[in-house]
């Protein structure tokens, strides 16, 4: 089977693994302009190695856990993602994100080294005296891919906004290389340009989020916009196989030539 086959929406495909992600901004300390943070992943790793993502990874079973005692009205797999992508965000680039409280830099970089010593978030938030704010984290989309061949990733996206740019951040070498920050449409040009790489869902993504300049617009549209599970799939245009994603689900762009896709 090509690759080109192993794209589309496949009935007998793996089984997805639920994980999270999250698109974190904030302003750039400079002139207050919009940034993302970006992390680019070791070229080791099996999936999207090389690739430049958001932070996030899988749902473990003690994120179901602690959304089980802390989740109250939420949906247990939608508090459980939050908890992942906070949780995955600290590991990651030692940003602590969804508490009720204000973090200095000691405390996060004490709570990162807790998690990697526990691996999970509830020992962490008990030492520090913490409280989720779950609701710090806003939905903005879940992609589901359906893959006979590759692992496969039910991955639910958020957008939080950490404010003022005067972060610590530092990359968590195991899985990942280099951390930076940029707009939607300058991480685009990176990819344009072969400065860094990107894959299908980041590539839509980044174009969504693009179209709105501030966390509190990204919010506005996320919160008004019904939440589509996107499960890319192939259609056939002009005898060129191209992978499309629904057109309902708030993106501009809905595919590119199955070709020219960068896979995980």
């Amino acid at each position: 089977m090509s690759d080109t086959e192993d794209l589309g929406d496949h009935t007998d495909a793996v089984p997805a693994i639920p994980a999270a992600t999250v698109v974190i901004f904030r302003r750039d300390p400079h002139d207050g302009a919009s940034q993302l943070l970006m992390v680019e992943r070791s070229a080791a790793m099996r999936f999207a190695g090389g690739a430049a993502v958001f932070p996030g990874g899988r749902i473990d079973p003690a994120d179901y856990e602690l959304a089980a005692r802390v989740g109250g009205a939420l949906d247990p797999l939608d508090a459980a993602a939050r908890i992942a992508a906070i949780r995955e965000t600290l590991e990651e680039t030692g940003l602590v994100l969804g508490v009720s409280t204000r973090v200095t830099a000691g405390d996060a970089a004490a709570a990162r080294a807790m998690l990697l010593e526990h691996g999970a978030l509830a020992p962490v938030i008990e030492a520090f005296g913490w409280t989720l704010d779950l609701d710090a984290l806003v939905p903005f989309a879940r992609w589901l891919p359906r893959h006979r061949n590759m692992k496969a990733f039910d991955t639910h996206f958020y957008l939080a906004d950490i404010g003022t740019g005067a972060v610590d951040i530092e990359v968590d070498a195991t899985e990942n290389r280099h951390l930076f920050w940029a707009s939607a449409q300058q991480a685009l040009d990176l990819a344009v340009e072969g400065r860094i790489r990107i894959i299908f869902p980041t590539r839509r993504n980044l174009e969504r989020l693009a179209l709105y300049p501030t966390f509190q617009s990204c919010r506005d549209h996320a919160l008004s916009t019904p939440l589509v599970t996107i499960t890319p799939h192939i259609v056939d245009r002009d005898g060129e196989p191209w992978l499309m994603i629904p057109d309902n689900a708030g993106y501009p762009y809905h595919g590119e030539p199955a070709a020219n896709v960068q896979r995980g």
